[in-house]
């Protein structure tokens, strides 16, 4: 099977230096997403090919802001930076790489980091700005590859069983109507049509989450949201296998605020190089 995970690291340096180390050296997976790395594009690398991972990075024109990645067991095919909408090109908030998988298909792999917004600022504006785009794009990439799928922290919950306390967060940017409309389009068969991968398995089951506010007991209540996810299209949603997330034993063995999301595909591995 093909293992796919995704976390939003809050930092590559300061994730590092909190213990990210061991997960990545015994990780079984085949492909990584990062998100928020906060670093320059070389700095990444430095850190993370030493482990033994291929690593591609986006950084974002905002000197410690944002930035996405990529790690790999094997080399991308093809590597590409940005959503089609010049206006984003130097976020570091998109990048796509191609792999090519044993039976000869080819995979299109996203690691996406959408805004987190604010209500009534041009953090909100921007974030419409960048979902509008995600439309555009998508299916742009299901017509691209065989297989495709979006990974990353995108700051939406999609419905009311994605987040505790929902019915406080109802006029909170990532919990609000117009932003879960997109996600409406995004899983809806007769518009854009790809899957919720971790939804599809899980059921209609609170969560399980992958973000936990910092403050309070939020860690320890189980008070989260699910705003990290994995959107493919449907012949690759329909070889998910299983997921889980590694959520840490505790709140002082945390590396970030998010837990990795991993999702097993029952599809050819990568091609080596």
């Amino acid at each position: 099977m093909l293992r796919i995970s995704t976390v939003n690291v809050n930092g590559v340096r300061a994730a590092m230096r909190k213990g990210m180390e061991p997960w990545l050296t015994t990780s079984t997976s085949d492909l990584i997403t990062m998100q928020e790395v906060r670093a320059a594009n070389p700095i990444a690398p430095d850190l993370l090919e030493p482990l033994g991972w291929h690593v591609y990075s986006a950084d974002a024109e905002a000197k410690g802001r944002a930035g996405v990645a990529i790690l790999s067991k094997v080399p991308a095919k093809d590597v590409r930076i940005g959503n089609g909408d010049e206006y984003f090109d130097r976020a570091g908030r998109w990048l796509e790489a191609d792999f090519e998988l044993a039976d000869g298909k080819l995979l299109t792999l996203v690691s996406a980091y959408v805004h987190s917004g604010e209500v009534d600022t041009p953090k909100q504006v921007d974030k419409y700005h960048f979902l509008d785009q995600m439309i555009a794009r998508m299916p742009q990439l299901a017509e691209h590859a065989d297989y495709a799928v979006v990974t990353g922290d995108l700051n939406v919950c999609h419905t009311e069983l994605d987040l505790k306390n929902w019915k406080a967060n109802r006029k909170k940017a990532g919990f609000l109507l117009e932003e879960r409309a997109y996600f409406d389009r995004f899983f809806d068969a007769d518009d854009i049509g790809w899957v919720d991968v971790q939804r599809s398995l899980a059921g209609e089951v609170p969560g399980p989450y992958t973000w936990w506010s910092q403050r309070g007991k939020a860690f320890d209540n189980d008070a989260g949201w699910r705003i990290d996810y994995h959107m493919a299209t449907p012949a690759l949603a329909e070889s998910a296998q299983a997921f889980s997330i590694d959520r840490a034993d505790s709140y002082a063995e945390r590396w970030s605020d998010h837990a990795p999301l991993n999702v097993k595909y029952d599809i050819s591995g990568l091609a080596a190089m």
